[in-house]
């Protein structure tokens, strides 16, 4: 389903940090509401899926910042999503770990169903890897330990998440380590007479060799070998099983062809070993993990209070057609307007006039300043994206870019939003919404070039061209 890249967008009442942009407390008046859904104000696309957009959002009574996961009704029904669509809003309810995204509550209008989630501010484990590369063997062994205590704790409700990787890890403020995204999970329930689970699913790289040999598989073990590629990634900064050719990949997996990296250390080699055995029989268990050497160093249980009771009322009302069950929902109908704490929380720092900071390295989003007015943007980001081989689709002040042409990941997705500043100052997003981060990276580089005239630059940067 969907992997929540959260970023903030009004002042937040906490401190908190996300993808190194701060957010300080404001005693200024709440930006102006372009959109209301019940008692939440909806602010800008943090996270797009296939059914799925993901908006930041504040609660209105308690000033709570929340992320709210928006489905199409008329789309989940037509490609028949209802039951997966239940079963990931009951998995989310069932779990209450410190390591897990929070779910908060579930409410649904006549054609959209909302999900009020946890807001993660820290970012992607996958930003922290490719931004600083791999990472040191006590603070690499901290996250893992983190992503163990949440898996045990899943498959102790009867839960397997099926698509774990560092993209749907997210960090808090704190450094705390988030499995988010159970899109794919699977309940026990589903578990056929012969106690396996019989749908392929997940991220190439990190699924396990029983996926794909589609004789059927046992949850838990799966999960097990996706955390010991993540562990791999983690200490080595680099995927053990990459090919690309698919066929290539799979047989590298089945066969558990990979090689450790000279600067682990013999613990950490052995249970990496023991995790990536091919043979799900065989392999290491989470008991077995829990007491091998390498990762006890430092280990601390998580201590938190469970909740025996889970009201799943709400989950069931979302898809009645009954007017009582329905939320209020106010739309926009113009760009989103921004204060001067929402562009200070979006920007790395006040350098506005960047299209393209080489600092950023391989994000999946950036922004640029155009004092041309909203149409005109929207029109030349059209044309420049037509010649680059997209299809262009316009909603607003929005747009969708679709590849035509599949690349590493499928089809690369673009999405971009226009934001008003100011009445002659706007903001533009450019944010990847689908395919592969490198491919995206290589395609803004290319429409960089196409809009230097709406590009506002600042007057240091106009001397620096001359």
């Amino acid at each position: 389903m969907l992997g929540l890249h959260f970023k903030n967008n009004f002042g937040s009442i906490k401190s908190c940090h996300y993808k190194g942009v701060s957010t300080c407390k404001s005693s200024m008046n709440p930006p102006k509401v372009k959109r209301r859904v019940g008692k939440y104000e909806v602010g800008r696309t943090i996270g797009e899926g296939t059914f799925a957009k993901v908006k930041f959002a504040r609660n209105s009574e308690t000033g709570e910042p929340v992320a709210l996961k928006i489905l199409d009704k008329e789309k989940v029904l037509k490609h028949k999503m209802a039951e997966q669509i239940k079963r990931e809003i009951a998995t989310m309810k069932l779990i209450k770990h410190p390591n897990v995204v929070s779910i908060f509550e579930v409410m649904g209008s006549k054609t959209k169903i909302f999900i009020v989630l946890e807001f993660v501010t820290g970012g992607e484990l996958f930003d922290k890897i490719v931004n600083n590369g791999r990472m040191r063997e006590d603070e690499a062994r901290r996250y893992f330990q983190q992503l163990i205590n949440a898996v045990d704790y899943c498959h102790s409700r009867g839960v397997y998440h099926r698509d774990l990787k560092p993209e749907n890890l997210l960090l808090d403020s704190y450094g705390t380590l988030k499995v988010s995204d159970f899109g794919l999970s699977a309940l026990s329930k589903q578990v056929r007479d012969d106690g396996l689970l019989h749908t392929t699913c997940g991220t190439p790289n990190y699924v396990a060799p029983e996926v794909l040999n589609d004789r059927g598989y046992d949850g838990a073990t799966a999960d097990l070998w996706s955390c010991g590629v993540i562990l791999y990634v983690l200490l080595a900064g680099y995927l053990p099983f990459d090919d690309s050719n698919l066929m290539n990949l799979y047989k590298k997996i089945s066969a558990a062809e990979f090689t450790c990296p000279p600067w682990l250390s013999l613990g950490a080699m052995k249970l990496i070993i023991r995790i990536l055995d091919p043979n799900p029989v065989t392999r290491i268990t989470i008991p077995e993990i829990l007491d091998d050497e390498w990762f006890k160093k430092g280990y601390k249980p998580p201590a938190f209070v469970e909740k025996e009771d889970t009201n799943l009322d709400d989950v069931e009302a979302v898809f009645r057609d009954s007017e009582e069950h329905h939320v209020t929902e106010k739309k926009e109908e113009q760009p989103t307007a921004m204060n001067a704490f929402e562009l200070i929380a979006m920007s790395r720092g006040l350098n506005l006039g960047n299209l393209f900071d080489v600092e950023q390295g391989f994000k999946r989003e950036t922004r640029f300043t155009s004092k041309s007015p909203a149409n005109e943007i929207i029109s030349k980001i059209e044309e420049a994206a037509k010649p680059l081989g997209f299809d262009v689709h316009k909603k607003n002040y929005k747009l969708r870019l679709e590849n035509v042409k599949a690349g590493r990941k499928g089809n690369l997705n673009v999405a971009t939003e226009v934001f008003q500043v100011a009445p002659s100052l706007h903001m533009v997003e450019v944010r990847k919404a689908k395919g592969d981060t490198l491919e995206f990276h290589k395609f803004y580089k290319n429409l960089s070039t196409c809009l230097e005239d709406v590009v506002w630059k600042t007057e240091e940067e106009m001397q620096e061209m001359k």
